[in-house]
C-alpha cells in the first residue's frame, strides 16, 4: 500500500489510474484548443482548465513514479 493513494495497490490498478488520467488531461488539452480557437475566447474559463491539466500532469507524474524503480535506492 502507498501512502499517496491507499486506494491504488497494485500496478494494473496504477495503470489503469493513470489511463483514465491521461484520458482526462486529452480532453482538457481539446477543451482548452477549442476554447481557444473562438473568436473571443474566455480566458478565465481557459486559465482554470490549464491549471486542472497542471494538477492531473502532477497525479500522473506521482503514477508514474510507482511504476518505475528507484534505481538509486
Amino acid at each position: 500500500m502507498h501512502d499517496d493513494d491507499p486506494e491504488i495497490d497494485s500496478k494494473a490498478e496504477v495503470r489503469l489510474a493513470l489511463a483514465q488520467l491521461r484520458q482526462t488531461h486529452q480532453d482538457l488539452d481539446a477543451a482548452v484548443a477549442a476554447l481557444e480557437a473562438n473568436p473571443q475566447p474566455d480566458q478565465l474559463r481557459i486559465a482554470r482548465l490549464k491549471k486542472q491539466k497542471l494538477i492531473l500532469r502532477d497525479q500522473i507524474a506521482k503514477l508514474d513514479n510507482r511504476l518505475t524503480p528507484d534505481l538509486l535506492a
